[in-house]
């Protein structure tokens, strides 16, 4: 375990494993750096030295009242910095989003690895009110609240699958990130209508998905794919409904860098 101290202060906890090219993992919402733990250890047995971390409000990593999607980029900065520079950046979900948005602010991500984004450009999901609802659950004491809000209006979860979890306890397990739901949704509303700069960043990009995933990913991430210049789309048929299988994904990975 190292730390790395983001532009303001923040403590940004990160983790190494294996040698080589360096492949620094983003992860989604609701995740942590140990959720990373199986695909780390695929690209290090592919060759690769994987960094996993703890994004802002998440795990060993601290936060700052406010924090706005620039603030995750300069995490992933100080990140970067941290272990030397890398050769590839791997993003999967909100964490693609992060990736490519970095990159349209200078940083240094190398190659640059979107694993179905969720990039809501037909605007059809949910509304900017909902970055509001859900720092006013936090700030009530109700993180697990922020966490089943998030679910439901930015992840579109069924109510049912939601309230298993508030039975079962997995919403209590994953209230210690409730803080993290506002800064996805900030983030993924920041991208949703790409910019220019967008689809135009300087870096290799592919674009991945699985073949059986949720049809707003496979859209987003074809479409992400044909706007980018010189993208190229990935369909990963291992990879099965928003989850990155770690070994396939390695393994396109070595092909590409």
């Amino acid at each position: 375990m190292s730390i790395a101290t983001s532009a303001d202060g923040t403590p940004i906890e990160f983790f190494a494993i294996g040698d080589g090219r360096t492949v620094v993992i983003v992860n989604g919402a609701l995740s942590k750096a140990v959720d990373a733990e199986p695909l780390a250890a695929a690209l290090s047995d592919a060759g690769f030295r994987a960094i996993t971390w703890d994004r802002r409000a998440r795990g060993g990593s601290g936060d700052r009242a406010g924090s706005v999607p620039e603030d995750e980029v300069a995490d992933l900065a100080a990140v970067i910095d941290a272990v030397g520079g890398v050769d590839a950046v791997l993003g999967h979900s909100s964490g693609a989003v992060l990736a490519l948005y970095a990159a349209t602010r200078g940083v240094p991500t190398g190659e640059l690895f979107l694993s179905e984004p969720p990039i809501d450009f037909a605007g059809t999901g949910f509304t900017p009110d909902l970055v509001d609802r859900l720092q006013a659950l936090v700030d009530a004491g109700q993180p697990a609240e922020a966490v089943a809000a998030f679910q439901l209006d930015a992840v579109g979860l069924p109510q049912e699958m939601v309230e298993a979890g508030r039975t079962n306890g997995m919403l209590d397990a994953l209230a210690p990130l409730g803080q993290s739901t506002v800064y996805d949704a900030r983030l993924t509303l920041r991208l949703r209508e790409p910019s220019a700069e967008a689809l135009a960043v300087d870096q290799p990009v592919t674009v991945l998905r699985g073949e059986q995933t949720f049809p707003f990913l496979i859209g987003a991430a074809d479409r992400l794919a044909s706007e980018i210049d010189r993208a190229q789309l990935v369909i990963v048929p291992e990879s099965v409904m928003h989850r990155a299988d770690p070994v396939a994904t390695a393994r396109v990975i070595a092909a590409r860098i």
